[in-house]
C-alpha cells in the first residue's frame, strides 16, 4: 500500500472517530454520512498547523490548494494548550506539519516529534526565522535562559515575511497535488502585504519619543519587535520566555526598581493570560502603572479585533503607541 493510500484510509478513520466523540446517536447513519461527505475530501492533501498565528499565515499561502487544520483555538496560550486524541491522530496523517518550534508549543512537541518519526514532513517556522537568543543582564532578560533561542519571531513582520517564502517551498516540496505557481503567487502577494505592514508599523512607532521606548510585558515576548523597531526591553513580570514560569518576590522587586529607573509607566499583558501578575506589579509600584492588554501570542475569534496575523499586529501596534505616549 502506498503512503498516499494509507493516509487516505487513516483520514477516514480519524473522521469516524471524530463523529463518535461528538456523540452521534445513530452510529450506522453517521458512518454512512461520513463516507458520503468525505469521500472526495479524503483525496485532498492535508496540512496541520499547531498555532493559530501560523495557521492564518499558512492559509494565506495555501489558499484552496489543500486542507489546512489549525490545532490551537482562538485566545489560547501556545505554551500550555494540549491536543485531543483526534488532533494527535491528525498530526500523524498530515502531508505536512507546520509548527513554531524553539520550545513554544510545550505540550504539543512530543506529538510533532512522534509524527516526524513516523515519516511526516515537518517545518519549524521559528528555526527558519534566523532566531534571536534570550539574554540576561540589566535589561531584565529571562533568567536561566541565557543563549536559548527566543521562539516569538512573529513580532517582527520582516521575519514573518521571510518565513512565508520558506513555507511556500515546503508546501510545494511535501504536499502532493498542489499547484506550485499558485502557491508562489499567494506567497508573493502576502509578502507584499507584510512589507506594507512593516512600513505602517515603522511610521506608527515613530510617534513614540526616545525617552518612552521602553517595554515591560507579562513575559518575554517582544524581543524581536524591540530589535526591529528600536525599543528597549526593561523586563517582564514573569522573568521567562514562557508563561508557565512564575515570578518570585525578588523578581518583582528587581523589575520594579528597573521600571522606576527607566520611568516606565505602562505594562503590556497578553490577553490569553490572566492579568493578575501585571496587577500585582501595578500594586508594587503604588498604582502608578497602566496595564494595556495585547494579543501577542494568539489570534482572537473572528470579529475579535485580532483574528488574523495582520490585524493582530496592527491592533498591538496601535495599543502600544497609545500606551507609551499617553499621559
Amino acid at each position: 500500500m502506498s503512503r498516499t493510500e494509507a493516509r487516505r484510509r487513516a483520514r477516514v478513520r480519524v473522521a469516524r472517530l471524530r463523529h463518535l466523540i461528538a456523540g452521534l446517536l445513530a452510529l450506522a447513519a453517521a458512518v454512512t454520512a461520513t463516507a458520503c461527505t468525505t469521500g472526495a475530501g479524503d483525496d485532498r492533501p492535508g496540512i496541520v498547523v499547531t498555532t493559530n498565528i501560523l495557521g492564518d499565515v499558512t492559509r494565506e499561502i495555501v489558499g484552496d490548494e489543500a486542507d489546512v487544520t489549525v490545532l490551537m483555538k482562538p485566545n489560547a496560550d501556545p505554551h500550555s494548550f494540549g491536543l485531543s486524541a483526534v488532533q494527535a491522530a491528525e498530526l500523524e496523517q498530515a502531508d505536512l506539519i507546520v509548527h513554531n518550534g524553539l520550545g513554544l508549543e510545550e505540550n504539543v512537541l512530543r506529538h510533532v516529534d512522534a509524527a516526524r518519526a513516523s515519516g511526516v514532513a515537518t517545518f519549524a517556522a521559528g528555526e527558519a526565522a534566523d532566531p534571536l537568543t534570550f539574554h540576561t543582564g540589566d535589561d531584565g532578560g529571562p533568567e536561566g535562559e541565557e543563549g536559548q533561542p527566543d521562539p516569538h519571531f512573529w513580532t517582527d513582520p520582516d521575519r514573518m515575511r521571510a518565513v512565508t517564502g520558506l513555507l511556500a517551498d515546503q508546501v510545494i516540496e511535501h504536499v502532493e497535488g498542489v499547484d506550485p505557481g499558485t502557491i508562489w503567487a499567494n506567497a508573493d502577494r502576502y509578502g507584499r502585504r507584510l512589507t506594507d505592514l512593516t512600513t505602517w508599523m515603522e511610521t506608527s512607532f515613530g510617534e513614540v519619543p526616545a525617552d518612552r521606548r521602553a517595554l515591560v510585558t507579562n513575559h518575554h515576548v517582544f524581543g524581536y519587535l524591540a530589535d526591529r523597531f528600536g525599543f528597549e526591553v526593561i523586563g517582564a513580570v514573569i522573568p521567562s520566555g514562557t508563561t508557565l514560569a512564575s515570578p518570585s518576590s525578588s523578581d518583582l522587586r528587581s523589575l520594579t526598581e528597573a521600571m522606576r529607573r527607566a520611568g516606565v509607566r505602562t505594562v503590556f499583558a497578553d490577553s490569553s493570560q490572566p492579568r493578575r501578575l501585571a496587577e500585582v506589579l501595578r500594586a508594587e509600584t503604588g498604582g502608578g502603572v497602566r496595564v494595556v492588554e495585547l494579543h501577542s501570542e494568539s489570534l482572537t475569534a473572528e470579529g475579535g479585533g485580532a483574528d488574523t496575523y495582520e490585524r493582530m499586529m496592527r491592533a498591538n501596534t496601535t495599543a502600544m503607541v497609545t500606551g507609551l505616549t499617553g499621559d
